[in-house]
C-alpha cells in the first residue's frame, strides 16, 4: 500500500470526525482525521506511516470507554469497527479467534450456539467491542467467578508502532526460569494497555462449557447495610455458588425499578443485591439456601425476584445496565453547561466495601455535593459510584471529591482502577497507586514499543 493511498484512506471530513470525538466519558475531543482499515495488514502500513511522520493514533472500538481512551484530538483516530470477522471457532479445542472489531455480546452468542461460553463479561456488550475488552481487560459482574479478559486471551496478533505484526502465544510451560518473570509472557503487556503499546488486529479467546444451570435472584433489603452484609456473607459461604454479586443503592434501585416497569416493587427496600447461582454439574440451584442466607441478613424475602431461562436472564441484565445507561444520558444533557458523569471505578477488599462507601459518603456530604447513584461489583469490592456534575464548578467540586475518595481506597488496599483502566481522565490518579520505579519501568516499555510516542497519546502516562 502507497503513502498516497494510506493519505488518502484518512478521513478529514468534519462531520466524520465529529461522530468519532465522544465517548462514555462525557469528554469530546475531535480528532484531525479517522481511518476506518478493514484488515490488519492496512493497519500495519497505516501505523509505518505514522511513524515515519510523528502522527499520532488512537484506537476506537465502540467507543464505551469511561475515561476518554477512544478519543484524542491529536492525529488520527483509528477505527476498528470494520474489522468485525469470527475468524475460527473450535468447539473441540474450545477457542475462538476474532478480529477486534467484533462486539462482545455477538461473539458469546456465535459460541453459545456451540455450548460454550466467552467469559469476558462487560455490562455493555452489546457495544462493547473484543478490542476494547482487551484494551482495557473488561471485567463484569460475572468476572467474580470467571475473571476478567486478561485470563481468557490465548493468543495476540499486533500491529507494533513501526508496522510490523508480531503473533504472541501465551506459554504452555510450567516451569520457567528464563529472564525476567515480566518478559515471560508477552500477551500480557497487550490486555489493559488501552492502545498505548500496539494495535491488536486479532485476538484468540479460551472458552468454557456452558453451565447447565443459571439462576438469577433480586433481593431486597430494607437496610443498606444489611446487604453488604450479605455479600460478604455470600461470597464466604460454601453453600451457594454466586458467579456474580451486584449491589445496588437505593438511587441505582429507582432507576431499575423504572427500567423493569415495576414501580411498586419492594417499595420498603433500600438496597438491593442481584445474584446468578451457577450450582457445579449435576446439583440443583441451591435455592433454599439463598433464601436462607438473605432472610438470615434481613433481606425483604417475600420481594425476591427470581430470573430463570436465558430470555429472562437477559431481561435481568437490561434492566441492570439500564443504571449505567441513564446516568450516561443524564451526563450528557449537562456538556453544554460544562459538566457530565462522573464514574468512579475504585475498589477496596470485598469486608471493607461497607466501611469504604460511608466514608466515600462523608467526603461528598462535607463538599455539599449531591450524593452519586451507586451500583457494581459488591462481591470484588469493587462499586461505580455516578455522580452528575451540572456545570463547570460542580465537576471540579466533584473531582475533588473523588480524588479524596481514592486515597482513602488506597490506604485499605485498593485500586483507583479496578476495570475501565485509566485513559485520560484517571492519569492524574496512576501515580498514587504505583510507585515512580513501576511508573519509570512503564515508560521503559512504552519507548521501546512505541519509540516515537504516536500511540495512544495522553493515555495512562
Amino acid at each position: 500500500m502507497t503513502a498516497a493511498t494510506l493519505a488518502s484512506s484518512v478521513e478529514r471530513d468534519e462531520g466524520v470526525r465529529r461522530a468519532y470525538s465522544a465517548d462514555a466519558s462525557g469528554l469530546v475531543m475531535v480528532p484531525e482525521g479517522v481511518a476506518r482499515p478493514t484488515s490488519g495488514a492496512e493497519i500495519a502500513a497505516l501505523l509505518a506511516e505514522a511513524s515515519a511522520n510523528g502522527t499520532a493514533v488512537t484506537c476506537a472500538g465502540g467507543q464505551t470507554s469511561t475515561t476518554g481512551a477512544s478519543i484524542s484530538d491529536k492525529g488520527i483516530v483509528l477505527s476498528l469497527r470494520g474489522m468485525d470477522r469470527v475468524i475460527e471457532l473450535d468447539p473441540e479445542a474450545r477457542i475462538v479467534r476474532a478480529e477486534p472489531g467484533v462486539f462482545i455480546g455477538e461473539l458469546k452468542r456465535t459460541c453459545a450456539a456451540h455450548g460454550l461460553l466467552l467469559a469476558p463479561d462487560p455490562t455493555s456488550e452489546e457495544e462493547c467491542t473484543v478490542g476494547g475488552a482487551v484494551a482495557c481487560n473488561a471485567s463484569g459482574a460475572r468476572s467474580l467467578r470467571y475473571g476478567a479478559t486478561r485470563s481468557h486471551v490465548r493468543a495476540l496478533k499486533v500491529a507494533l508502532a513501526d508496522g510490523s505484526l508480531v503473533e504472541l502465544r501465551r506459554p504452555s510451560l510450567e516451569k520457567n526460569t528464563v529472564g525476567y518473570a515480566l518478559a515471560h509472557d508477552p500477551v500480557d503487556w497487550f490486555v489493559g494497555s488501552e492502545g498505548t503499546l500496539g494495535v491488536v488486529v486479532e485476538v484468540e479467546f479460551g472458552l468454557l462449557p456452558l453451565p447447565e444451570q443459571v439462576v438469577g435472584l433480586a433481593i431486597p433489603f430494607a437496610a443498606e447495610q444489611d446487604a453488604l452484609d450479605f455479600v460478604v456473607a455470600a461470597r464466604e459461604s460454601r453453600k451457594v455458588h454466586p458467579r456474580c454479586l451486584e449491589f445496588f443503592d437505593r438511587r441505582a434501585l429507582a432507576i431499575a425499578r423504572e427500567a423493569e416497569s415495576t414501580p411498586g416493587w419492594a417499595k420498603d427496600a433500600d438496597a438491593f443485591v442481584y445474584v446468578e447461582e451457577v450450582p457445579p454439574a449435576g446439583m440443583a440451584p441451591a435455592l433454599d439456601e439463598w433464601l436462607e442466607l438473605a432472610e438470615q441478613r434481613g433481606a425483604l424475602v417475600d420481594d425476591v425476584n427470581v430470573y430463570e431461562g436465558e430470555s429472562s436472564l437477559r431481561e435481568a441484565r437490561r434492566v441492570r445496565h439500564a443504571v449505567p445507561a441513564t446516568m450516561n444520558e443524564r451526563g450528557s444533557q449537562r456538556r453544554p453547561h460544562g459538566g457530565r458523569k462522573v464514574s468512579t471505578d475504585w475498589a477496596v477488599p470485598y469486608a471493607r466495601l461497607g466501611e469504604m462507601l460511608a466514608k466515600a459518603r462523608t467526603f461528598a456530604d462535607v463538599a455539599g455535593i449531591e450524593q452519586a447513584v451507586t451500583y457494581g461489583h459488591a462481591g470484588n469490592g469493587h462499586p461505580h459510584q455516578n455522580f452528575i456534575a451540572h456545570d463547570g464548578d460542580e465537576l471540579r467540586r466533584i473531582e475533588a471529591v473523588v480524588e479524596e475518595t481514592l486515597r482513602e481506597a488506597i490506604a485499605m488496599g485498593g485500586t483507583v482502577a479496578a476495570e475501565h483502566g485509566i485513559g485520560k481522565i484517571k492519569r492524574r490518579w496512576l501515580p498514587m497507586q504505583m510507585s515512580p520505579l513501576q511508573v519509570r519501568t512503564m515508560v521503559a516499555v512504552k519507548r521501546e514499543l512505541d519509540p516515537a510516542g504516536i500511540l495512544a497519546p495522553g493515555n495512562v502516562l
